[in-house]
């Protein structure tokens, strides 16, 4: 075998090496610049809080995703799905960013759960809903974002959008410390250029 085949053989076996370790393989079809593919939910959907504290569903769809800056967390409906980037939603939480401007998003898949805890798994989300009444969150009841982009089963992925309803970050399973903090930092400079520009639109 030549020097070259040598080569090429052996950075072969490394790309192939590393798509193989956790973090690297692509677990996801999301493309940054680009938005996500198109969903729409009915079995379940989002939740409203009425003004009696109740809560009702409603069919949502990804295009509403647009208009203001987010971090979407899709979830599996498991408690180890959970745990893996509790972490970063506490970092959102205690961020304290403007809610005109930005928004959480979970869309829990409750069609990837234990077995017999689909309802304790929506009662679980309706409480969240009129905790965080801010925040959005969603029932995706048959698995169609995780079919439609490709997600693992039983965990949790986490992407950022712009407020043009663009990825520009994305990561499937728990984020280090580091990480983390990179998301925090990356939403404050989105919700500052979506200041400016929000800004300079009223001045021209």
């Amino acid at each position: 075998m030549t020097d070259n085949r040598r080569r090429g053989t052996r950075a072969i076996l490394l790309i192939m090496a590393l798509l193989c370790l956790p973090g690297l393989a692509m677990a996801h079809n999301f493309v940054v610049g680009k938005a996500v593919s198109p969903i729409a939910i009915s079995d379940g959907g989002e939740l409203i809080l009425n003004d009696n504290d109740s809560i009702r569903y409603q069919p949502w769809n990804s295009a509403q995703l647009a208009g203001k800056v987010r971090i979407v967390q899709y979830i599996a409906g498991r408690k180890s799905a959970k745990k893996k980037n509790s972490p970063l939603i506490k970092a959102v939480e205690q961020a304290h960013f403007p809610g005109d401007v930005f928004q959480p998003t979970t869309i829990v898949n409750s069609d990837d759960v234990v077995f017999g805890t689909s309802y304790f798994v929506r009662g679980k989300i309706e409480k969240n809903k009129r905790r965080y009444a801010w925040a959005q969150f969603i029932i995706d009841g048959g698995g169609v974002g995780r079919n439609r982009w490709q997600l693992p089963e039983e965990s949790s992925t986490i992407f950022v959008l712009n407020h043009q309803g663009q990825i520009v970050w994305a990561k499937d399973g728990g984020l280090t410390e580091k990480e983390v903090s990179e998301v925090i930092t990356l939403l404050w400079k989105l919700i500052s250029e979506q200041a400016r520009s929000a800004a300079k639109n009223e001045t021209d």
